[in-house]
């Protein structure tokens, strides 16, 4: 094994496709610095911060020497990807996000488990599937925008710097995590 030589990576994909797991994993394994964008966006009961506060916290957090991010936020991407090595893509299936995202609902709802350090989903949200509040319905809004946009988005040459690392299954995601030292 040879040890990854990056110090600034972030992680992007559709909605629910693994991004902070992964992001969480690599922050422990590489001694990273780990910058959940969602936990920058988000307030107590889920009011969004206003965009220069949620820009002013990513320029922070990002200005550190090591770090891993995960998440897509445009508002924030000149600030993080400039200063990035690495996009790491979690390219899945459709189904497999569908999976995986439904899992992760039901989970949060049944555990409890606090969102962005102080928020809890609930699961009635998800269902009204019209409702910007259901991640059914972001992951149905977003995914195929995001399998056009990221490639063009990667292709600019303000983005040339970066090293691309696109897994399209989970298995790849996984043999490629395990191979780091």
């Amino acid at each position: 094994m040879t040890p990854f030589p990056h110090t600034r990576l972030v992680i992007i994909g559709a909605t629910g496709c693994g991004k902070s797991t992964l992001a969480e994993r690599l922050a422990h394994k590489l001694d990273l610095n780990l910058i959940e964008l969602d936990a920058l966006h988000w307030r107590p009961g889920w009011v969004e911060a206003p965009d220069e506060e949620f820009r002013s916290l990513t320029d922070e957090a990002t200005r550190a020497p090591r770090w891993v991010a995960a998440g897509n936020y445009q508002i924030v991407r000149d600030l993080v990807w400039s200063r990035a090595q690495v996009v790491i893509w979690l390219d899945y299936p459709f189904w497999t996000v569908f999976w995986r995202l439904t899992r992760r609902i039901f989970r949060r709802w049944w555990t409890q488990e606090l969102v962005c350090g102080r928020n809890r989903e609930t699961l009635w949200g998800h269902f009204k599937l019209w409702s910007e509040d259901s991640l059914w319905h972001w992951l149905l809004k977003t995914y195929w925008r995001r399998k056009r946009e990221f490639p063009q988005l990667l292709r600019q040459p303000a983005h040339q710097h970066l090293d691309v690392y696109r897994f399209t299954t989970p298995a790849q995601t996984e043999a490629w995590f395990t191979s780091l030292s």
